[in-house]
This record gives structure tokens, C-alpha cells and sequence, in this order.
């Protein structure tokens, strides 16, 4: 697919670009990746891990019990296959990360050349602009030209970036009526938003929404004494993950972009896909809390925190 023009940081080209924001003209809510199968399914993905942080694959339905505000649900959906992803590489090419830029596109570059054929990925960097240089595609070739054009220069617009990826994401090319797939976004950055128009609650508010894993990446550990400001990026993107169901790492240097990379695809190729029908059935457009439960002895399970019902209608 072509790629797309440079877009002015102004808040008009997000908004064409991306759409109202939330605060603007509220979208209906959905739950989490529906299965059409008579009746509309909650839907999550799980990451279950022992102690040594090994991925566990080997659990049956009957090992996962799932709560909903408290409120045990009755499963009627549960797969271990490793379902097509649509991923978003997320690049900060701001001025502080010229010296990072070879080595963070190799990375990028390596997990591109694992995606199958089946998965769809595109390529967005951000410095005080959000551009996206490759739209969804299945094309390795295509999306490694678009990792390798990006270049270092100008602020850092965290949060617009976040935004307009997330909108991006809900416009990805739909497949077969009834495919399951899975949508993430990998989020590369190493130092605070410093030019955004939306705010840390506005973007926040979306990804609770979006149904899309934020795996962050912040390459701000080798800060001898970090500022307020760089501890509040941590946190941003701690928060984006934890949110989301995604997870954020902080690698020390660099030059562990590669195996960082190599673990986010690992998580994604070793999650279990649950789904019930809420037994709460009012349409108030509530937050409801999620929580999933293993029986299996010193094992973690991971999943988003929760989504919002739809509203009435």
C-alpha cells in the first residue's frame, strides 16, 4: 500500500486523520475481539507465565476462570491457536534518538521478517510530527523499506503518535467474516512527550477502549538520575501497557532491542484467546473489571484490566 504524507502536528491533522476524540463525540463502546456466533462474546487474550517467567501453553479451558466485577462467567470460547496479529511498530525518531536509530531499525527489521503471511503490520515514527510511512500490510519488503526510511529530528509527540496509531489500527483491512485477530502495537520510545496536543487521560481513555496491546518499550534505564519528567514517561507507558493487556519493558542498553523484540513475539505467539457473555447484561456503558484466576499452582496470568460495556441504544 502507498505510504502517507507527513502530518503536521496541529491538532486539525489528527483529527482528520484520526477522527473526533472521545472527549468530542463518544464512540459505542465494544467489547474486547467479537466472535459472531448468534450472540456477541467478551473476548481476551491471556499470557500465562511461572515463575522464571516462562510462557505457559499447556493449560485447557477448564484451567482459566474468569470475573467480571467480581461475578464468576460461564466460558464458552477458549483457543490456543496463535491467531493473525495486526501490529503496529510504533518508532520515536525524535532528536535524542539519532544515535539509537541503526540499531533500533534492525531490531524492528528482525521481528518484521517474522510475521506471516496471515498478519498484517504497518509503520508510524513520531518526533514532532506523526507520520505514517507504511500502511497495514503483509509485505516483509514493503515494511522493512518503511523501517529503514526513518530518520532522527525534532520533539517528541508521545501521546499524538499513541493516538492516531490506535485510530489507524481500527481501520486495518478486515478479513474473512468470522476471523479471529489479535491487534497490538509495539511502542518504541526513550524520553517524555514533549509536544503533543492530546493529553496522557485523553490517549489513555482510548486504548481502553481500542482492544489493541500496548508493548512499550523505553529506553530510559541508563539515565544515571532520571528527571521527574523521564520517571512520569515510565510511568505513561507502564500505565499504557498494564491497561491494555501488553507489557513494558526497559531494557538497559540499546543493543537489547533484539531480544526485547524477541520476547514481545514470543508473548504473542503463546497467548490463550478466552470469550464469554457477560451475565451482567445492562448496556450503561460501565467500566467492568476483569480478573483471570489459573488453577494451576505459582503461575501468573496476564490480560487487560478490564472494558467498558456498551451503551444503550
Amino acid at each position: 500500500m502507498a505510504a502517507r504524507s507527513p502530518i503536521p502536528l496541529t491538532l486539525t491533522a489528527l483529527l482528520l486523520l484520526a477522527g473526533p476524540m472521545p472527549a468530542q463525540e463518544p464512540e459505542p463502546s465494544r467489547p474486547s475481539t467479537s466472535f459472531r456466533t448468534g450472540v456477541e462474546l467478551v473476548s481476551l487474550n491471556v499470557t500465562v507465565t511461572d515463575p522464571a517467567g516462562r510462557y505457559v501453553t499447556d493449560l485447557t479451558q477448564e484451567d482459566f476462570a474468569v470475573y467480571e466485577d467480581g461475578v464468576k462467567q460461564d466460558l464458552t470460547f477458549f483457543s490456543r491457536t496463535n491467531f493473525p496479529v495486526t501490529l503496529t511498530f510504533l518508532i520515536d525518531t525524535s532528536s535524542s534518538m539519532e544515535e539509537k536509530m541503526a540499531t533500533a531499525q534492525e531490531a524492528a527489521v528482525g521481528y518484521a521478517r517474522r510475521l506471516r503471511p496471515q498478519d498484517l503490520a504497518a509503520v508510524v515514527d513520531f518526533d514532532s510530527r506523526v507520520e505514517v510511512l507504511q500502511s497495514f500490510t503483509n509485505s516483509v519488503p514493503s515494511l522493512e523499506r518503511a523501517i529503514r526510511k526513518t530518520s532522527a529530528g525534532g520533539s517528541t509527540s508521545l501521546y499524538n503518535a499513541i493516538y492516531v496509531s490506535l485510530k489507524e489500527s481500527r481501520k486495518a483491512v478486515a478479513g474473512p467474516a468470522g476471523e479471529v485477530r489479535r491487534r497490538a502495537l509495539i511502542l518504541l520510545s526513550d524520553g517524555e512527550d514533549t509536544s503533543s496536543l492530546v493529553s496522557f487521560d485523553e490517549v489513555l481513555e482510548l486504548a481502553r477502549r481500542s482492544d489493541t496491546a500496548i508493548y512499550a518499550i523505553g529506553l530510559m534505564s541508563s539515565e544515571p538520575n532520571p528527571t521527574r519528567a523521564f520517571r512520569e514517561a515510565n510511568y505513561a507507558l507502564r500505565q499504557f501497557a498494564s491497561e491494555t493487556g501488553g507489557r513494558a519493558f526497559f531494557p538497559s542498553d540499546v543493543g537489547d532491542l533484539a531480544t526485547t523484540y524477541g520476547q514481545i513475539f514470543e508473548e504473542l505467539s503463546s497467548q490463550y484467546t478466552l470469550g464469554y457473555t457477560p451475565k451482567n447484561t445492562r448496556q450503561d456503558g460501565a467500566w467492568r473489571r476483569m480478573v483471570v484466576r489459573v488453577g494451576r499452582p505459582n503461575v501468573t496470568a496476564r490480560t487487560k484490566e478490564g472494558y467498558y460495556a456498551p451503551g444503550a441504544r
